[in-house]
């Protein structure tokens, strides 16, 4: 029998992002209304440079008293920046671009963002809506392009439509698996009057991400917990993008198994707390690898399994049962099959399997785990991270980063451009908080630091920001250094600079014969390394960008380079740390082959103990 249509539960209509004060109905133009919706949804600053088809919009943004705009030199840096703000707060990051190649060079931080999860709207003007089609003057199909590296991407021609899809678009961005969102709005949308009011009325049947998990996969989790000798949390960017790390902390603490954090969740569990065996994967602990080859369970909470961490899959963790918690039910068994799925936010499933995990104990004998942690702090205590002296009498760049992070301390912030200073950041800044640390992990995007730190000082401008990157890598989107001086946004750059593409030279140095191909940059040494070549001189550079610009070339000067930078708060700092270049990152597995043959330096493997030996399939 059919219910009656009047007596049926309505389903909870969608939260409206941000603070939802209420606004009477008021004639205005569509750009009007795309700065009103910002202001209702509760935006702050937004990143952007203004062109044609998006400066109906820029009109009205100059009038408003809670919007700052921040004009950045690239679109690029715009995005990256609107991700370092969202991964300093949690909040919903924003950027501007006009149509044509504005949208277009807003690619990659939008395929970063979908990558790693991080809540952005972008909002992009188009050409005239009666003109879309006709390859007008700066016209590309944004959506179309932008539409497999988002969770939505909008096009709105009609200006009445404008409160209601913004306000879908932070809702889309924050909720359920965070991600990018774009708003692309023709000229003629943002022209044409139209009447203002909040909230509107919004709508998404299709949208409704699961929060709480499943009672009964909870329980079975906790009995596979309950019957488990050698468990590990697998624990990964979801748990930040979730909130809940007091949460987690109390089940680890209750279920005592070690604890692995991936590169996207270094800070959601302290690096001082005895259960924490450090970062998985390709250039992660040998501890961590080790346990998890060895574990019979995997306590895995917003990880995906993707393959910097397994490595070759079918001889991951052999042994293990898979427990795997997710509110993106596309990632459950996409890589490795869960014997406990359960779909959900972690913020209200970890809580309830710390419950289910405490009322199992009480009703039988805690499994005797002991043994298997004596193991894990054996593989610690012999395989602690390290690093030797450089053979060519350079400075160790994971020395300079150890410094920086003593000098800084857990409650500055940090950004990672990508390749070798990526791994050595990682790895040697202790992290102690959530929030603390910030790089593109999915898509390894080089650039990424200088406009994320940038992001992330704005969110956070009591805090010390200081991006750590690589010469190559700084010289994609240094051109943000002026809209730091400008803004006097107080970042701090430490560029790692062995003269090179780093991690490509490592490659090349490990599989192809030391064969160089065009990885020297020359801006320390020529790539014989017989004499200085700077260009460009990184000092002379953030001068010109009104920065202050240091050196650090000997080890005995680290600190007191280190020491000035910090003291400088009214202006960005660069400093160019110049390092061995044949300095490496390890441990590290090489691609295409098992986590258990992970190696501590070149062609050095772990001497494990037959009964210790990391398993395999047989």
């Amino acid at each position: 029998m059919s219910t009656p249509a009047a007596t049926r539960a309505a389903a909870p209509a969608p939260r409206i992002y941000g603070p939802g004060h209420p606004v009477e109905p008021v004639e205005v133009t569509g750009s009007e209304s795309i700065i009103r919706s910002l202001e209702a949804l509760g935006v702050t600053d937004v990143f952007g440079i203004p062109g044609g088809a998006i400066l109906p919009t820029y009109d009205p943004l100059m009038d408003s008293t809670s919007v700052n705009h921040i004009l950045v030199r690239h679109e690029q840096g715009a995005g990256h920046a609107a991700q370092g703000y969202a991964m300093a707060t949690g909040d919903v990051g924003v950027c501007f671009a006009t149509s044509g190649p504005g949208a277009t060079n807003l690619v990659t931080p939008l395929a970063d963002a979908h990558m790693d999860s991080v809540p952005m709207v972008a909002i992009t003007g188009q050409v005239n809506a009666h003109v879309i089609g006709t390859d007008a003057f700066q016209e590309a199909d944004i959506v179309g392009v932008t539409t497999p590296i988002t969770k939505h991407s909008y096009l709105v021609t009609d200006a009445d439509d404008i409160p209601r899809v913004m306000a879908e678009a932070f809702h889309l961005a924050s909720t359920g698996r965070p991600g990018p969102v774009l708003v692309d709005v023709t000229k003629s949308a943002q022209t044409a009057r139209t009447t203002f009011s909040w909230p509107p009325k919004v709508e998404l049947p299709g949208y409704r991400p699961v929060t709480r998990g499943h009672a009964k996969q909870v329980r079975e989790a906790a009995k596979l917990i309950g019957e488990s000798r050698r468990p590990v949390f697998y624990v990964g960017g979801g748990l930040v993008k979730s909130g809940a790390f007091e949460e987690f902390r109390e089940l680890a603490e209750t279920v005592g198994a070690p604890v692995a954090t991936t590169l996207m969740a270094r800070g959601a569990f302290p690096d001082s707390h005895e259960l924490n065996v450090g970062m998985p994967g390709m250039h992660g602990t040998v501890a961590a690898v080790a346990a998890m080859q060895r574990a019979d369970l995997l306590i895995t909470l917003g990880a995906r399994f993707d393959d910097r961490v397994t490595g070759q899959l079918d001889t991951f963790a052999p042994e293990a049962k898979i427990i795997h918690a997710d509110v993106d039910p596309a990632e459950i068994s996409k890589n490795r099959r869960a014997d406990v799925p359960i779909v959900g936010s972690l913020k209200e499933i970890v809580p309830e399997l710390t419950s289910a995990v405490t009322d199992l104990y009480a009703r039988q004998a805690r499994p005797d785990i002991e043994p298997w942690l004596r193991q894990v702090r054996r593989f610690q205590k012999t395989y602690p991270l390290g690093y030797t002296a450089p053979d060519d009498g350079g400075m160790a760049p994971q020395k300079v980063i150890e410094r920086i992070s003593e000098a800084a301390g857990p409650e500055a912030i940090y950004a990672a451009g990508v390749g070798q200073h990526q791994m050595w950041a990682a790895q040697f800044v202790k992290y102690e908080r959530p929030r603390q640390w910030m790089n593109s992990g999915g898509l390894g995007t080089m650039g990424y630091a200088v406009p994320a730190a940038m992001g992330a000082q704005v969110a956070e401008p009591e805090r010390t920001v200081w991006a750590i990157d690589g010469d190559g890598c700084f010289q994609m989107t240094n051109q943000e250094l002026a809209t730091c001086a400008i803004n006097r946004i107080p970042i701090k750059v430490a560029v790692i600079n062995n003269s090179s593409l780093g991690m490509v030279r490592q490659w090349q140095t490990l599989f192809y014969e030391s064969r160089y191909s065009h990885t020297h940059l020359n801006t320390a040494l020529s790539p014989d390394g017989a004499e200085v070549v700077r260009i460009p001189d990184f000092v002379t550079l953030a001068e010109a960008y009104g920065c202050l610009g240091l050196r650090c070339e000997r080890e005995e000067d680290l600190d007191a380079v280190i020491a000035e930078a910090m003291a400088v708060n009214d202006r960005p700092v660069v400093i160019d740390f110049v390092v061995s270049r044949d300095s490496m990152v390890w441990p590290m597995v090489p691609a295409g082959v098992s986590n258990s043959d992970i190696q501590v330096a070149h062609n050095i493997k772990p001497e494990w103990d037959d009964e210790e030996a990391p398993h395999e399939h047989q």
